[in-house]
């Protein structure tokens, strides 16, 4: 439950809600703008169930002109919501943050959540936020994830791991011995991607489909 105190303005807090998404838009630009603490509440709480993207962006903007120490807390509260769209924004808004000290709350649970959109999240607040030293552990976790899913879960995973850098390699080496094609292929793409990241991930996919179906010696052999 939200709760309003005297220095907050109540009909910023209805216009949150409006019926009218540009209303909720300019609500949380006003939000935003005033960077009142007693709103985080209200924020935060707007984050669980907004329908519309880029009233959600611009929710998150306005907890992150907000001090850390207060809306951190309650974004990692939101980690263990049942509601899938809770989760998934609050770990957005971690990652755009940046406080480290969320980072005990990105438990595998998370990184492996069946919900597409919060795993995806997770995997990219997990990069931002992953301290020195637990980059190589974090890297095979997140490789857990090859395979899974379509290409924009796909490109999402191998943009998380690209961003790890070096410790993504000895990470990836299970995948390209995998059993499953689809795994294969898509930690080759990976690879590509870790090696040139300029590559387009498309690309790197078809050409890791060709190698996984011939084989490296006569893929090698038919490239032009």
């Amino acid at each position: 439950m939200v709760t309003i105190n005297h220095a907050t303005d109540t009909r910023l807090l209805a216009a949150l809600s409006a019926g009218s998404s540009s209303t909720r838009l300019q609500a949380a630009l006003a939000a935003g703008t005033q960077a009142d603490p007693a709103l985080a509440d209200a924020l935060v709480a707007r984050c669980a169930v907004e329908p519309d993207f880029f009233v959600r962006d611009m929710l998150t903007w306005a907890l992150t002109r907000l001090p850390a120490e207060l809306t951190v807390p309650k974004l990692v509260a939101e980690l263990t919501s049942g509601r899938a769209q809770a989760r998934s924004q609050a770990l957005h808004t971690l990652s755009k943050i940046g406080d480290r000290t969320a980072w005990p709350a990105l438990t595998r649970s998370l990184l492996h959540d069946a919900d597409e959109e919060v795993a995806r999240s997770a995997w990219r607040a997990a990069v931002v936020l992953v301290p020195p030293g637990e980059h190589g552990a974090l890297a095979t976790e997140l490789a857990r994830e090859l395979g899974r899913g379509d290409r924009a879960v796909q490109l999402s995973l191998s943009r998380a791991l690209v961003a790890l850098g070096d410790a993504a390699e000895a990470a990836l080496q299970p995948g390209l011995a995998s059993a499953d094609p689809g795994v294969r292929a898509h930690a080759r793409a990976t690879q590509r991607l870790l090696a040139d990241p300029d590559a387009g991930f498309d690309l790197a996919v078809d050409e890791a489909k060709r190698i996984v179906a011939l084989g490296p010696e006569r893929a090698g052999s038919t490239a032009c």
